[in-house]
């Protein structure tokens, strides 16, 4: 009886996510490309090199190739997932998005005709009923959690991160949104990443700080003035998203955030200050990943439903949790977390005895707040 053959190491994955990578590896004289994972990459001028090289153990994800070529990578021991006809967006898209590139087109066309709201609008109408919609969302949603993970090794590399949590109304302008700006301006100034939901009101306000932590508190102070112009998305999406752009062109270099929202929440527009958006169509995988994240702990300013669902979920997770994986939790807003929503209060019963106990905080104001966590 002949014995089965030993199995060898399984490929490294190599991710190439872009034409310039592949041709730095075909030049460096790659002859096998096993183990590469290629995403979105159009190779309809690269045949002659893909024709020359072995591609057994490759995968593609919805490249774009000249006639016959998928069949004949495929022949020689490829896996080839096809581009999916008709979507908004790129269910392998190889990068997470950036604000400028959800608004595309929004300085001359109405919002309506932005990415952003063509894929809203695409969960609308089709949503993830039929298996290719439930197939593309996943696959989208894998590869921006691939992505999240590459910026938090990159850009983020040695950062904690705090994730603010607040709600979406607070319009600009307002006390709050300008406490939430100062939260976010200081902690930044701290060396944390700010990590936010992404969307409107105090989670743009926390983006709006850390992007501008670097500079001037003038220039924090000028940015306020100038969105409050547009103080709320409604009526028009379009002219709140523009007074951001003009401030983005005011100040082009500001220093990096995160933003995770959803298209769940698809009325609610992602913010722009958010210099790295991670936006996920399933919302409970974001919510998730936004406290999973949250390594350095959480802010939670006055908010309504969303916020106190995400105040008993980090609670949740710390109550359970070993000492280790325990994170801060800060509380802003002593008579609304006490009287308005009387959230903490039960805090502070589950915290008894908990290690989590320690960990806990209400504090009165944003400086509060950073102090607390840093």
């Amino acid at each position: 009886m002949n014995a089965t053959p030993a199995l060898g190491p399984m490929p490294r994955t190599l991710e190439v996510e872009s034409l310039e990578r592949f041709d730095e590896l075909v030049a460096s004289g790659a002859h096998s490309m096993a183990g590469w994972q290629l995403q979105s990459i159009d190779f309809r001028g690269r045949s002659a090199q893909l024709k020359a090289m072995d591609p057994m153990g490759a995968v593609f994800l919805g490249g774009t190739f000249q006639p016959g070529m998928e069949e004949s990578l495929r022949a020689r021991g490829a896996l080839v997932f096809p581009a999916l006809p008709g979507l908004p967006f790129d269910p392998y898209r190889p990068s997470l998005y950036t604000g400028p590139e959800l608004y595309r087109g929004v300085e001359a066309e109405p919002y309506e005709r932005t990415p952003d709201a063509q894929i809203y609008a695409w969960t609308r109408q089709q949503g993830r009923a039929g298996v290719e919609g439930a197939l593309s969302a996943a696959l989208h949603d894998h590869h921006i959690g691939e992505s999240l993970l590459d910026a938090l090794s990159g850009p983020f590399e040695g950062r904690k991160i705090v994730g603010v949590m607040g709600g979406h109304a607070g319009p600009r302008g307002s006390r709050t949104y300008d406490d939430a700006a100062r939260l976010g301006r200081g902690l930044a100034a701290a060396g944390f990443v700010v990590a936010t939901g992404g969307g409107p009101g105090a989670m743009e306000a926390a983006n709006l700080g850390a992007y501008l932590s670097a500079g001037p508190a003038e220039a924090l102070d000028e940015a306020l003035g100038r969105l409050a112009v547009v103080p709320r998305f409604r009526p028009s999406v379009g002219a709140w998203a523009r007074a951001s752009l003009a401030v983005l062109e005011l100040y082009p270099h500001g220093a990096p955030s995160l933003g995770i929202p959803t298209w769940f929440y698809g009325h609610e527009p992602p913010n722009l200050f958010a210099t790295h958006i991670a936006k996920y169509f399933a919302n409970a995988v974001r919510e998730a990943v936004l406290l999973e994240k949250s390594t350095g702990g959480v802010v939670f300013l006055p908010g309504a439903a969303g916020t106190v669902q995400e105040v008993f979920q980090d609670a949740c997770e710390n109550y359970y949790g070993t000492p280790e994986t325990i994170t801060p939790m800060v509380l802003v807003g002593r008579r609304y977390w006490t009287e308005e929503l009387p959230a903490w209060p039960l805090l502070a019963s589950l915290a008894r005895e908990h290690g989590m106990a320690g960990r806990l905080h209400l504090v009165d104001s944003v400086e509060e707040a950073v102090a607390v966590l840093a």
